[in-house]
């Protein structure tokens, strides 16, 4: 394996999650990377990754001789989806408690891309579509809040020089 590779850079929208280890971060994913015809499989560490997320990695190519071709991640970078599609594959991923994919088809339904803000800033719009009670409403919203905390220390952390296993770590160890 070649140590002195230069880092390349690689971005697109994750389309499966195939491992995620919530103890240690590590993932497996495959992200559709514009001029590559097939999925291409990154690998690395973060405390969270959902399906829909787009995401920007640095990171080498390493030829694993179990698994074949794959990107090795050093820094992962996820931004939430901005269009419909992502937008509905990222809330029916499982990861906000109270949505499934089920549910996540009508919220685009009825709030479009504004569905982040509506869940952020006027949760009680929520309320309007039929089946959801106070109750669901307080989950996803508290689920939401959740989500959003964790990713905000992942930046900030980041954004400092962490690295993002060390920043797993930090956060699986504080909170």
């Amino acid at each position: 394996m070649h140590q002195h590779q230069p880092l390349i850079h690689l971005s697109g929208p994750v389309e499966r999650v195939t491992f995620h280890s919530e103890a240690s971060g590590f993932f497996v994913i495959r992200v559709k990377v514009k001029g590559q015809r097939d999925l291409v499989t990154v690998t690395g560490n973060t405390p969270s990754i959902t399906a829909g997320e787009y995401i920007e990695a640095t990171g080498i190519w390493i030829n694993d001789p179990k698994h074949g071709v794959q990107f090795q991640a050093k820094t992962i970078k996820t931004i939430v989806p901005t269009t419909l599609e992502g937008i509905e594959k990222y809330l029916g991923s499982g990861m906000v408690k109270g949505i499934g994919p089920h549910f996540a088809k009508r919220l685009v339904k009825a709030f479009g891309e504004a569905v982040f803000d509506v869940i952020e800033q006027t949760p009680e719009r929520l309320l309007e579509l039929e089946g959801i009670g106070k109750k669901r409403q307080v989950k996803i919203t508290s689920a939401w809040a959740e989500q959003k905390v964790v990713r905000d220390i992942m930046v900030f952390l980041q954004s400092h020089g962490v690295g993002t296993s060390r920043a797993v770590r930090i956060y699986k160890t504080y909170g």
